[in-house]
């Protein structure tokens, strides 16, 4: 794979990249309305692989939180097409890595060594290599280790894509309001708090200290000694991605078990730390030689606010749901009704959210529920297409709803299409347990 000996990092030189991007797409529409007027039954498959590719291209080279953007699109395979999700999953652990100098400078740089100084050996070529870091494998006094090293200018980057972004996703979802910033700077927050790796560390050794008692499920151990700003080191584990073993797996108790403890993993952090692992995208699981599930990544921790974790769950609660008055108090709540609303936006925002709460919080209607069930997951296909071609809903103001929306429902709709592929049948009850 080719190999990349600079990452652009100042504004202007990141902006242009993506309106190089831009024209490239604009490109691909010209096409396809062309052949679309020889051949009028044409569908959108082509377009959509075309752009997808070239989207992907233009992220792939800016990595951080443009290539960021692309891994969170992937994790939602309900409502984007399936050439860009499955574009945009090879973001999770497949890009271009950086080259061996490159690494060479960063370890001189953040550990004062050289990574051959440090390790008995250290593999110059990236094993993966995702948006914000790629991992090398080094040994050490017998120890198999992961090294992450994160991509110079990074961090700095990230308000400058924001930026970008803004105006584009403020007429796409048709945000309106001088609070809309909220949304923003929750993600430009979250993003530069994934750029520091003391930080990870931290929350690392945290939640595999808290979670260890979850049956199925390790981490790994971690070497703060070897790690720094910029750089992780942790033990190596052998295993496949959660995706690649959910292609090939047939063996639905193995699933089940894997399934069991991805479930009881983020229950028990919703429910009793208040806090969860906010990414859970396949790129940040394995799967060991034992079936056990390993989770590889905190860098990216959501504290959840008491004030928005009990009208949130509350909202799962069918005797909640089907209760006009209560269910309305919980949308003010959460600011998903303003005062400001007009009454038609009251009408819409209230029924569009009861019919989309009455069906995303199915799992937690009752003790156990089938993540292998297709009819739940066309449902959610079926409503995100209605959502997408909804005109009365682009005229709506989108700015609604609290910013502590943006990763918990991340979090959820990530879980969700993990159980799925895993197929798995899990009991919802089942991380009580280890509440003392």
């Amino acid at each position: 794979m080719k190999t990349l000996d600079k990452i652009p990092t100042g504004k202007i030189e990141r902006a242009s990249q993506l309106v190089k991007t831009g024209f490239k797409v604009g490109g691909n529409y010209m096409a396809y309305y062309g052949e679309k007027i020889v051949n009028p039954s044409l569908n959108k498959d082509k377009l959509n692989e075309s752009n997808a590719e070239d989207i992907y291209d233009g992220l792939k080279n800016l990595k951080g939180s443009a290539l960021k953007v692309a891994q969170m699109l992937s994790m939602d395979k309900s409502i984007m097409p399936q050439q860009y999700v499955d574009k945009f999953s090879l973001s999770q652990f497949s890009v271009p890595p950086l080259s061996a100098p490159l690494v060479r400078k960063t370890f001189k740089k953040y550990l004062g060594k050289f990574p051959e100084e440090l390790f008995d050996t250290f593999t110059p070529d990236a094993i993966n290599a995702a948006s914000i870091g790629q991992v090398h494998k080094a040994t050490l006094d017998g120890k198999v280790l992961a090294v992450k090293i994160q991509y110079p200018g990074v961090a700095d980057s990230i308000s400058s894509d924001l930026a970008i972004v803004k105006p584009f996703a403020v007429r796409m979802f048709n945000i309106k309001g001088k609070d809309s910033d909220k949304y923003f700077k929750e993600v430009e927050d979250k993003l530069l708090e994934e750029t520091d790796y003391i930080l990870e560390l931290k929350q690392s050794l945290e939640v595999s200290d808290w979670c260890s008692a979850i049956d199925n499920l390790r981490f790994p151990a971690y070497f703060p000694e070897l790690s720094s700003e910029k750089i992780l080191t942790m033990e190596w584990i052998e295993g496949e991605h959660l995706s690649e073993f959910a292609a090939h797996n047939t063996d639905r108790i193995a699933g089940d078990l894997i399934g069991q403890a991805l479930w009881d993993f983020y229950m028990y952090q919703m429910h009793h730390l208040k806090q969860v692992h906010a990414d859970p995208h396949p790129g940040n699981f394995l799967i060991d030689k034992d079936n056990k599930l390993v989770a590889i990544d905190f860098g990216c921790i959501k504290h959840v606010p008491e004030e928005f974790y009990v009208p949130y769950f509350e909202l799962a609660k069918p005797e909640i749901i089907d209760n006009p008055k209560l269910f309305n108090e919980k949308l003010y709540e959460l600011e998903i009704l303003r005062s400001d609303d007009t009454k038609e936006e009251i009408e819409y925002f209230t029924k569009l959210f009861h019919d989309l709460l009455s069906l995303f919080t199915k799992p937690f209607h009752g003790d156990f529920f089938d993540f292998s069930n297709d009819d739940f997951f066309g449902q959610i296909a079926t409503m995100g297409e209605e959502f997408a071609k909804d005109t009365q809903l682009r005229k709506m103001n989108g700015n609604r709803g609290s910013k502590h929306f943006l990763y918990i429902n991340r979090t959820f709709f990530g879980l969700y299409n993990l159980l799925h592929d895993l197929k798995a049948r899990v009991h919802t009850k089942s991380f009580e347990k280890y509440i003392q």
